[in-house]
Order: structure tokens, then sequence, then C-alpha cells
């Protein structure tokens, strides 16, 4: 493994001789710290002939070493010539179980995996933090991996972690604790990257949760609003845009102990399911961009 593990200098070298600028705007740090390589790979708990998703591969070093753990790996990359380039130096040496695809990851989340496959897979990535949110919505609309290991943001990462109570609980920290349980998190320094980026990093595993709870859409447009004005109280927010879920649901929190003058973030996530169970229902959802 650590063959395939650059240095910074090794990394620019490498760059430099493809003759590629990294474009940060894309997200294009990349990974040169072989303990979080390694750390990733365990975390995943990566066996042989597991099939993994890998968004954004860059050099390659994050893929070679799911590679030597035995991993079948399905990798899509945006940069046209990042993929030239790991199509002519690393897809001939496993031809079988590398499957490279060049594209946008945000439409193509899940990196080309058939649609035929119906067994288990797992994410692990380096994810470029440019498209995090909405990738991961594109994921959590479609087939759901067993565990995700992913390099993010620190903002980010804390956002979907986050508990109810916290001020950084929002809507897509529901949307994701709805199907996976938060395992474990990691800050990660930016030395471990070239170029060095200006924002923190964590690594984060999250794993499916035996009974994964997936909100409408519409319920989702719901609490994006809500939690757009997030530091009003639930009962007038409600109220002033969806009666028919208001009345339901404030009394349903009512029975939890919750008041109307309770702010979203505070709700905790069973009450969410109990709005979605609410927005189903009434055939009259609201969609939160109106608010």
């Amino acid at each position: 493994m650590s063959a395939r593990i650059l240095s910074p200098s090794e990394t620019r070298r490498e760059l430099e001789r493809i003759r590629h600028q990294p474009d940060t705007r894309l997200g294009q740090n990349f990974l040169v710290d072989g303990n979080i390589v390694r750390k990733s790979v365990r975390l995943a708990a990566i066996q042989s002939g597991d099939v993994v998703v890998e968004i954004g591969p860059g050099l390659g070093t994050l893929t070679y070493a799911l590679l030597e753990a035995g991993a079948i790996v399905y990798a899509i990359e945006f940069d046209r010539l990042l993929y030239q380039h790991l199509n002519d130096t690393m897809a001939s040496d496993f031809p079988d179980r590398l499957h490279l695809s060049q594209g946008d990851a945000v439409k193509v989340p899940l990196a080309g995996i058939p649609a035929l496959y119906d067994g288990d897979f797992k994410i692990v990535a380096n994810l470029p933090y440019a498209i995090s949110t909405p990738w991961m919505a594109a994921i959590l609309a479609g087939r759901l991996p067993q565990r995700m290991v992913l390099m993010l943001q620190a903002e980010t990462a804390s956002r979907l972690m986050a508990p109810h109570g916290c001020k950084n609980f929002s809507a897509i920290s529901i949307l994701l604790q709805s199907a996976y349980l938060p395992a474990e998190s990691h800050r990660v320094s930016p030395n471990c990257f070239h170029p060095r980026p200006e924002v923190g990093s964590t690594l984060i595993r999250m794993d499916l949760r035996p009974d994964p709870v997936r909100l409408a859409p519409e319920s989702m447009d719901l609490i994006r609003g809500l939690f757009r004005k997030r530091r009003k109280q639930i009962g007038s927010l409600l109220r002033s845009v969806s009666p028919e879920v208001a009345a339901p649901f404030l009394a349903d929190l009512e029975s939890a102990g919750l008041p109307p003058r309770t702010r979203p973030e505070a709700i905790p996530l069973a009450r969410w399911h109990q709005l979605d169970t609410i927005v189903r229902s009434t055939g009259k959802p609201r969609d939160g961009k109106a608010m």
C-alpha cells in the first residue's frame, strides 16, 4: 500500500508530470497521509470481494489501498485528465476489480454500479467538498450502502452527525440520521492534503440502521423550509405554511412534552418521522421553499 501513497512533494511532481493544476473550487485536495488512508480502509472493514464506491479518486491513493484490501471498486472522477491518468496507470493492473467512469457524481452517485446488482456495498471516499451535500441527498434517494466512510469538510461533518438540541442539527442531519447511525469521527489536519485546504476536515463512519427511514420529498421540502427559520418557534412556523400539518404535528409534540414554542433544532428525530407520516396522510404537503 505504501508504494502508492505519495508524499506532498511526490504528489506535486506527479501533478506537474501530467500537467494538472489542482482546482480547489472542485475540492481537489489530494490525500497524502498514509495513516489516514489506512484508517479509512480500516473503518470501512474492507473484506476481499467487498463492492466499494469511491467518489473523486484523484491520483488513486485511496483507490489502490481499497484494491489491495481485495475490494471491487467502482470509482467516478469528474476531472477528465485525472480520469485518463487513472485509466492509463491503474486500470490495467486491476482489470477485473477496478471500474472507472468519468462524470458528475451528483448525477451518478453510485459511480456506475450495475443496476441489476442487488447485493451489499460500501462507500469510501475523500469526498470533494463542493459536492458533499447534494451528493449525500442523491445517495439517500437511491440504493443505500451498508456503510459509508467519508472525508468531509469539518463543518459539513458536524451538521451531518449533530444530535438534536445542537446548533448544528439541521435538515441534512435529519435526512442522513433517519437512515444511518453516526458511528465514528476523527479530525484530520490540513497538512494531510495537497494543496493544503483552508478549512478543517473530518473522517466519519456511518452504518445503515436496521430499519432505515426514508422521508418523503415533500416532507424534506417542508423540513428544509422550517430550518431556514430555525430561530423561530415551530408552532408559528407551521401554522403559517401548513395548517393541515400543524394541528396534528403540534399535538404530537405536546404529547412528547414539547410545546409550540420549541425551535426546530430541539425536536428529536422520532418526531420528525411523525411529521413525515402526517405529511403523507394529509395529501397536501407544502413546499418549504415558499416559506
